[in-house]
This record gives structure tokens, C-alpha cells and sequence, in this order.
């Protein structure tokens, strides 16, 4: 199974013993929309939903910061994910948060996992089927080991950054000129970060742009997507856009800073810049 899937693989997959789907939406609060009970109404047959808040260490001090290995493969054992499913994700959010539930479950162990690119909307707009509801229970088993060497903390970035940081952030939120939507988060983005902002890997359609397209964006942006690199963001999530692109680019030596800005901004003692990239 490919990276990416398009909406005609799936259509000709849906129902194979070993395919799991997965609904990872989810979005910003201001939206007022509840990505469960959108799923509720409408999903792709079979697919399952895959709550980001909830499978989270929700004792961490900054949203969604990835669980413990236990809890991951427990809450997957619940609902209904294997470890050696095929699986493949999808949303229907402007943050193309499938992107987020891809990393999880590659850091968690699955070794199978895929985008589907375009996502629900693709989906809906092919007029493809659709059904209301939750899928019956499965008994399957996820045996989740995490891969730590994934993932970086505040500490790994202020003893000194190893890879260029790339930030996933909107221009307006990098540089400082728009307040970050979160109380007590500082303006301005880590010393030495470049800005690619998520949306940009993707077209208007929600489709992932080709690795051609996605290495000139990063050149533009000052970086290399074929060399390693940090990915950042708000709060973990859209930064997996950027490590996604990088991995359908061949290159799969990135990491997540996973508090990203809301842990860095938060932080008096962590020194930050405004304006453009320098």
C-alpha cells in the first residue's frame, strides 16, 4: 500500500478483512464544529473515528501531546485498530488532520498506514457512499512501541537544534502580526525557524501537491525537503502535513517538535523572534 491513496484505490478496497478507515478529524474550537458528530452523520462505510484529543496524554501541560505507548495501544485495541491492519485516514478539516493520526500511528508501530488524499470532501464530491452511525466492535490487537527518536522536546531545542526547524504556522502567526489563539501563548516563532505553512503543500483541493511541486515550495521556503529537518506548529498537529510532504518526497528523517509553539511560546525563558524568517 502506497503513502497516499486516491478515493477510486479505496472505493475498490472497502471491506478487505485486513483494511481499517479511519475519520481523524478534528478543529479548532473557534470553529464550533464537533468533528464526532460529523462523523456521526456522515462517514465513509466501515470507518471508525479516531478522536485526537482523546487518544492524548491529557496530563501534559499542551494540547495533544502523543500518549504513552500502553494507553495508544490500549485506546486502539478499543476501537477496533490493529497493528497489522492496512489503515488508511481521512478528515474533513481545514488543518488536514489526518496528517497528525498518520504519525501517531507510524510512531506508535503500525506499519502500514496511508493518507487518503483529498480527504472526505474528495470523497463527497465524487459522490461516493456514505453511512451514519458507528461500525460493530472488533477484537484486534495493537502492540504499540513508541519511536522515540521521532520526536523532540523544548529541552533537545534550546541545548541547541541539530536540523533546521521549519514551521508550519500561517505567515501572519510566524512573524508575529496575528495573536496566537491561545491565552498566554507569546507572539513570534523560535530563533533561526523557516515558515512553510501547512496549507501550502496542498491544492485547492485538498490533494497533496506532487514531490516536484513539494520541493521547489521547500526551496522557496529556504530549506531542503530531502535533508532532515524539525517540523513545528501551534500544537503539534499541522506540523505532520510538512513530515508527510517530506515523505512523499523520500525522505523520511524528520521529527516533530510535538509541544511545538504552544509549549515554547508558553515558556518566559524561551527566547523568540517576530517578522519574517532571517
Amino acid at each position: 500500500m502506497q503513502d497516499l491513496v486516491s478515493t477510486e484505490w479505496l472505493a475498490g478496497e472497502l471491506g478487505a478483512p485486513d483494511l481499517t478507515v479511519l475519520d481523524a478529524s478534528w478543529h479548532m474550537p473557534s470553529t464550533n464544529r464537533d468533528p464526532r458528530a460529523e462523523y456521526e452523520e456522515r462517514h465513509i462505510p466501515g470507518a471508525r473515528f479516531f478522536d485526537i484529543d482523546a487518544v492524548s496524554d491529557r496530563d501534559a501541560g499542551t494540547p495533544h501531546m502523543l500518549p504513552g505507548a500502553e494507553q495508544f495501544g490500549c485506546a486502539m485495541g478499543d476501537l477496533g485498530v490493529g497493528s497489522s491492519d492496512r489503515i488508511v485516514i481521512y478528515d474533513h478539516s481545514d488543518l488536514r488532520t489526518s496528517a497528525r493520526a498518520w504519525f501517531t500511528l507510524r510512531h506508535f508501530g503500525a506499519r502500514q498506514v496511508a493518507i487518503l488524499d483529498g480527504g472526505l470532501a474528495r470523497w463527497l464530491a465524487e459522490g461516493r457512499p456514505i453511512e451514519r452511525g458507528y461500525p460493530p466492535a472488533r477484537e484486534v490487537r495493537f502492540d504499540a512501541v513508541a519511536r522515540g527518536e521521532q520526536v523532540v522536546g523544548k529541552d533537545d531545542l534550546t541545548s541547541g537544534a541539530d536540523a533546521p526547524i521549519l514551521d508550519a504556522r500561517s505567515r501572519a502567526r510566524f512573524e508575529g502580526t496575528e495573536k496566537d489563539p491561545r491565552p498566554g501563548v507569546a507572539p513570534g516563532h523560535i530563533p533561526g525557524a523557516r515558515n512553510i505553512p501547512y496549507a501550502s503543500v496542498y491544492r485547492d483541493d485538498g490533494t497533496f501537491r506532487s514531490p516536484d511541486e513539494l520541493r521547489a515550495l521547500f526551496r522557496d521556503a529556504g530549506a531542503d525537503i530531502a535533508q532532515p529537518f524539525i517540523a513545528s506548529c501551534g500544537s503539534g498537529v499541522t506540523a505532520n502535513s510538512l513530515i508527510f510532504a517530506a515523505r512523499l518526497a523520500g525522505n523520511d528523517r524528520v521529527r516533530l517538535y510535538d509541544g511545538s509553539w504552544s509549549d515554547w511560546g508558553s515558556d518566559p525563558g524561551t527566547p523568540k523572534e517576530l517578522g519574517p524568517a532571517a
